[in-house]
């Protein structure tokens, strides 16, 4: 075995552990093939937090067995810790990994049983028998002990550094607890070094990450458990973090209302590499469907939250998350949600139609929404999405900005607030530079 790909399906943690995956097979002296048809090994990152994020990555893994053939094709991520009857039709050579922890024996089994060159054509010798070049840095991953850090996003301009893992929230609509139960965080002093690493590859800006960030420092994501006195854990890390030499530009991924702490705040103002722009998921502007949910916040938080943002930070953008058609959502609640969407004037709303997940609560509740009312609900958000986006943007016109190009041709990229931008400028840029221009 000499060459391998990844397939990674889902969110910003999964980007992060395939490249994991990768720095791991790459110091067992794998390369990485261009295409996927060229690899002797396939891995497929799944995700399943909807039936549809399950569907496509069944398809990934068809499709892998498909274009590659004679490739040994292993399935990891969520999907295979997920329902156990979503990959009962998946047969031919494939290895599906049920368990984080089992994920790096698996590969090395893999690599040395296809490495002729190293040891026999046996995965299933022990692995005190293997002979693998092994490069792996000596910094763990906290919830996979040989999981090596990460020390470059190669062809990315942003990086992603995952702080933190698991939720045991149980959101009725998520099945995600079910399979990252264990909430665990990554030691300060690993973060440190990791980021370090990251600018040190050339990466100008860094994107923390988790399930369920704002329990960082936590062992629950449930807030009526939490520790008082490590209730500013993840400000302290974010400061500690923005310190990091030569780094352009920190930003967090997701957090929710209560997580945007006076501390939080206070380490953003006190840093011009922290991005002025925080996502944080609304889900409803009905109380009653926010219950219906189990969400940790009602709608007069949320209000506070932005209130506080608002007054202490200049123009920040605030992006958030929307799911349309939730079973029981009337008119009135929908209304509800359009206008709390029109008071905070997000610069960026994600709009998801409800699809019943197999496996959670919502899937049983009762009465759902007719599909032509999610179809025209949806429409109505994102004909609001396109108006308060050009209304935030339009604000800056005129105004200096820094921007980290991400394509070219015409050279483009996000700001600090994360809007695209397009430089107003004569000189040759490359992906990666960061350029201050006038936005137009």
């Amino acid at each position: 075995m000499k060459t391998f790909t990844i397939n990674t399906l889902g969110c910003k943690v999964n980007q992060y552990e395939s490249r994991q995956i990768s720095q791991l097979l790459t110091s067992y002296g794998l390369k990485q093939a261009p295409h996927t048809q060229c690899a002797d090994l396939v891995v497929v990152n799944t995700c399943c937090v909807t039936h549809i994020a399950s569907a496509k990555s069944r398809q990934s893994i068809r499709k892998a067995q498909k274009t590659a053939k004679n490739a040994i094709v292993l399935v990891a991520g969520c999907l295979p810790q997920g329902p156990a009857d979503e990959l009962k039709n998946i047969a031919g050579n494939v290895h599906i990994v049920g368990r984080k922890k089992e994920l790096v024996a698996t590969l090395r089994n893999l690599v040395a049983g296809g490495n002729t060159e190293n040891t026999p054509a046996n995965p299933n010798i022990p692995l005190s028998a293997v002979k693998i070049k092994d490069k792996t840095p000596s910094r763990p991953d906290t919830d996979s002990p040989e999981l090596p850090a990460i020390t470059s996003f190669s062809g990315q301009t942003r990086a992603f550094l995952k702080i933190q893992d698991g939720c045991d929230a149980f959101c009725t609509y998520c099945i995600i607890p079910k399979i990252r139960t264990k909430v665990c965080n990554k030691p300060v002093k690993t973060v440190l070094a990791e980021a370090g690493d990251l600018v040190r590859a050339g990466h100008k800006e860094i994107v923390l990450t988790g399930i369920f960030l704002g329990a960082y420092g936590q062992n629950t994501a449930r807030r009526r458990h939490w520790d008082p006195a490590r209730l500013d854990s993840l400000a302290d890390l974010l400061d500690k973090t923005a310190q990091t030499p030569h780094l352009a530009r920190l930003r967090l991924s997701s957090l929710e209302p209560a997580d945007v702490t006076d501390r939080l705040i206070d380490v953003i103002c006190s840093h011009e590499n922290i991005a002025l722009h925080l996502h944080l998921p609304l889900q409803s502007g009905s109380d009653r469907i926010l219950k219906r949910m189990c969400r940790q916040y009602r709608i007069a938080d949320f209000r506070k939250t932005i209130e506080k943002l608002k007054s202490r930070l200049d123009r920040p953008a605030i992006t958030t998350d929307i799911i349309v058609g939730f079973p029981g959502e009337t008119d009135d609640d929908f209304a509800a949600t359009v206008k709390i969407a029109k008071d905070v004037a997000f610069s960026k709303t994600h709009v998801f139609s409800f699809s019943a997940r197999k496996g959670t609560p919502a899937a049983r509740m009762q009465p759902a929404v007719p599909a032509e009312v999610i179809k025209e609900r949806s429409r109505i958000l994102h004909e609001l999405d396109r108006t308060l986006q050009q209304h935030f943007r339009r604000q800056f016109i005129g105004e200096e900005m820094s921007v980290i190009i991400e394509t070219l041709d015409p050279p483009k990229g996000r700001c600090q607030r994360y809007f695209i931008a397009e430089p107003n400028t004569d000189r040759r840029l490359e992906t990666g530079d960061m350029v201050t221009t006038i936005l137009q």
